[in-house]
This record gives C-alpha cells, structure tokens and sequence, in this order.
C-alpha cells in the first residue's frame, strides 16, 4: 500500500468514492465534470491543501481524505490540521485501512509543524467515530454547518 498525494488520475477514483459510502462505484461510470476538475485543481495547486489516496501499489486507489493546513491565531498562532472527506472503499472496509489513512494524515500534519488535527463526521456514521476515537480525537465540540 502506498499512501501518496492524489493525482489528476485520481480523480474518477476519488468522486467515485466519495459518491457513494455504502457500494462499490466503478471509477470509469463517474461523469468527471469540469466543476470536479476544476476543484481538483484548486486543490492540486493550494500548498495548504492535499487530497491523500491509498494506493494498492498498481495505481488502484481504495481510499482518500483530504488535508487542509490552516493557520490562525488560536494556539499561540500555530498551524492546524483539518481532515475531511475520510472514504476506504466499501468492500475493503475492515482491514484497517481507515486506521492507516488517518496515521498517514496525522504524521503528514505532524511532520508539518501542527499542533492540533481536528475532522468533522455525519453522525451517522458510527464506525467511523469509533476509529476516530480509537486513534485518540475527542468529541469536544459541536460542529454546524450552514449550506448556501
């Protein structure tokens, strides 16, 4: 497994799992539209911003998240981690991939000079929030969301 920085590539992999959480969807069914392509690229080329895949080590891509590095003022002015967007592919579930996914993450965050790695899960999402919490995240604050 190889847990690298997603390419352009990627790309049908990545929306085909973040399209659907419960089944496998066949990256070459996933209409890549020009709106994904050009999130993609605000993403690729946003030095803050880093959408990571597990790589099965043949180009097939069986997980993602993405990382965005913010600065603030919070925490004597130090850097911050957020993940979202956290998917292992639905038949590959269970072998911890997940766990190594968000190891990743963090030392990738770690390795950046953060001092704080937070995320944001759908209360629905149950075995998730027992990884999250199991890799030591605290459920200590609400989060809300407003769509526009």
């Amino acid at each position: 497994m190889i847990f690298r920085t997603a390419t352009r590539r990627d790309l049908p992999a990545v929306v085909a799992l973040l399209s659907d959480e419960d089944s496998v969807v066949d990256p070459r069914t996933v209409d890549v539209d020009e709106a994904y392509t050009r999130a993609f690229e605000a993403v690729d080329a946003d030095a803050r911003n880093e959408i990571v895949v597990i790589d099965e080590g043949d180009g097939t891509v069986l997980g993602c998240l993405q990382l965005t590095y913010i600065p603030g003022l919070g925490r004597h002015g130090q850097e911050r981690a957020l993940i979202e967007a956290v998917r292992v592919r639905a038949d590959r579930r269970g072998a911890g991939l997940g766990r190594r996914l968000l190891t990743s993450a963090i030392d990738r965050a770690r390795g950046r000079g953060c001092t704080l790695v937070q995320l944001t899960s759908n209360k629905r999402r149950e075995e998730a929030h027992r990884l999250y919490g199991s890799l030591g995240f605290a459920r200590s604050h609400d989060g809300f969301k407003l769509t526009l």
